[in-house]
């Protein structure tokens, strides 16, 4: 069942001891939260959009997703770290795991990572040597956000595919 609630009916209702303004009403209009969950969470979006973030804030947010970035940036280092997840792995295991990674940039990314504490290196003293890498901790509380992006991801390949269905197609 879906819920849609329009702003324009909590004009006089108070949300956690925040009252709704007439003008944030009037800027936006046609605005309907629809699936609302629980009570907290449409109080969160609603405060989200009458409190606008100062400029600190937003400096701040910005240094945190570019740093998240910098780390976790490139085309192999998430896949990489999902494959950890997994189970310990060799050198040539994750290789063929991870199709079309060279050993060279799958050597460079697997220092990155290491570095970064999402993968440890375990050295066995064995005739050969035997390295095991495996996914730390710290590389378990990526889920939540492997999770979001995954989701990202299918909603918007959904969204593709529907804009490219409803354009006619040019000869």
């Amino acid at each position: 069942m879906q819920t849609a609630i329009r702003l324009s009916q909590l004009l006089s209702a108070k949300v956690s001891g925040l009252t709704i303004k007439k003008t944030v009403l009037t800027q936006r209009k046609a605005l309907t939260f629809r699936k609302v969950r629980s009570f907290a969470y449409m109080t969160m979006m609603i405060e989200d959009l009458i409190t606008a973030p100062d400029k600190a804030t937003c400096a701040s947010s910005l240094n945190n997703v570019l740093d998240a970035l910098y780390v976790l940036g490139g085309k192999w280092k998430l896949p990489l770290i999902l494959s950890l997840v997994q189970s310990s792995k060799r050198f040539n295991e994750i290789q063929h795991e991870v199709i079309g990674i060279s050993p060279k940039i799958l050597a460079k990314e697997l220092k990155d990572l290491e570095l970064n504490e999402f993968v440890k290196r375990i050295v066995y003293p064995t005739t050969p040597v035997t390295i095991i890498y495996e996914a730390t901790e710290h590389s378990l509380t990526l889920k939540n956000v492997l999770h979001e992006l995954s989701s990202w991801g299918e909603q918007h390949r959904e969204k593709i595919k529907q804009s490219m269905k409803s354009q006619p197609v040019k000869l």
